[in-house]
């Protein structure tokens, strides 16, 4: 026996490897046969997916166009890495830059109505590689409170002043920049699409509270993009492109990819290609994914009636679900969020959906509170929307009853 597992096995709370020992949820919840990550698919992704054998429909992925298995997607994948190879071996900086990284920032820039983009390998790395390059520790950062986890790490890493305003609440967010030192540099950072609640965030009031205060603006339209203005996203939907100076988007969402990007003023793209250390110091996208983006970016172009097409099935549910008697929250996205009573409830709903054949995500605390998480893509067919509709109005924790409401969100 190693000292560190003599260490470990007395739980000596000084030894690092104690806390190890000490995590027994995930245990525990396989030991119930409870516990819903992780799960190995088979095959490829569409609006349905194989499982030990068995077809699911696919109603917990991000996959609002149906793009990942589209044979122009696939072709240009195939076709850079017999040109590319399968990855770069190196950061964009130095030797993992290629003329197709720059084709898809220039497309994507002109897309999103920006002069500019950057293309970074994730989207995650993304906002960590933007915030943690404008802010300083001088600066003070206001998050909604249902800002992505990616942002709030990229606020963190800046060493910037964090403070947060209630979720889409203008008035809050306009008490909290009224607190900030006049002197004090100031962003506001939200999200176009809130990934859990499924609304839309109220740009509007939010550019209003930046002008009144001199505050700059990030926007993660993750979960706008390829969705609202026929897929141009959450500014182009409020016809506020120029009012907001910064917006990520990432790839692994209506891109059919892998990786992310930031768009913005010629300046602050070029500022932020030679000090964003997620970028200089990460491996580059590999072609392949870069390559995929660029042929979904192309489809959506080409086909704006792709995002009509995912918002008309996510309303088609959200009619069944409510004349099933089925509560979710507020939400004119492809999410959408069905509350449960609580964590136990959450999770039994899950395994017994996943049973029926409908794939769907557990979401718990600190996530947010419990609720299945459900999205919807263009190509499911009405047909397993029904089934969906059907399976969901079968389980006595997700419908409209004294008793069900004690835990719901709350979503403005």
């Amino acid at each position: 026996m190693s000292a560190i597992q003599a260490l470990s096995q007395r739980g000596n709370p000084t030894d690092l490897y104690s806390r190890f020992s000490s995590f027994t949820a995930a245990r525990d919840l396989m030991a119930a046969d409870l516990y819903p990550f992780f799960l190995p698919l088979e095959g490829g992704e569409g609006p349905t997916v194989r499982r030990d054998g068995r077809t699911l429909i696919m109603c917990g992925s991000n996959n609002y166009l149906g793009l990942t298995g589209h044979p122009e997607v696939l072709a240009a994948a195939r076709s850079a890495l017999d040109r590319y190879g399968s990855s770069r071996t190196g950061s964009r900086f130095l030797n993992g830059n290629t003329d197709l990284h720059q084709e898809l920032e220039a497309e994507l820039a002109d897309y999103l109505g920006k002069p500019a983009a950057l293309v970074m390998s994730t989207g995650y790395q993304t906002n960590l590689g933007v915030l943690g390059t404008v802010l300083t520790p001088r600066d003070y950062v206001v998050l909604d409170r249902s800002a992505h986890a990616s942002l709030l790490d990229g606020c963190r890493l800046s060493g910037a002043k964090v403070r947060w305003f209630p979720h889409n609440d203008p008035e809050g967010l306009r008490r909290t920049l009224e607190r900030i030192p006049d002197e004090a540099g100031r962003l506001v950072v939200v999200d176009g699409v809130y990934s859990m609640e499924g609304d839309v965030c109220d740009l509007p009031a939010v550019v209003k509270m930046c002008s009144a205060y001199g505050a700059r603006l990030l926007l993660d339209d993750a979960h706008g993009l390829g969705v609202l203005a026929e897929g141009r996203g959450t500014a182009a939907h409020f016809g506020l492109t120029d009012e907001v100076d910064l917006v990520t988007v990432t790839f692994s969402k209506s891109l059919a990819s892998l990786g992310g990007a930031v768009a913005g003023s010629e300046e602050a793209i070029h500022y932020l290609r030679h000090h964003a250390r997620s970028l200089m110091f990460s491996a580059s996208t590999t072609p392949t994914n870069a390559a995929a983006a660029l042929a979904a970016l192309r489809l959506l172009r080409a086909r704006p009636e792709l995002a009509t097409a995912v918002q008309a099935n996510a309303a088609y549910v959200r009619r069944g679900l409510a004349e099933a008697g089925v509560r979710s929250t507020p939400s004119s996205t492809p999410i959408v969020s069905l509350p449960t009573p609580g964590a136990l409830e959450t999770l039994t709903t899950w395994q017994r959906l996943l049973h029926d054949g409908v794939y769907v995500n557990p979401v718990l605390p600190p996530a947010a509170e419990p609720r299945l998480r459900t999205s919807y893509m263009a190509s499911h067919t009405l047909d397993q929307l029904d089934r969906v509709v059907e399976a969901c109005a079968a389980q006595d924790a997700l419908l409209e009853r004294p008793g069900n409401e004690g835990r719901s969100v709350s979503v403005a």
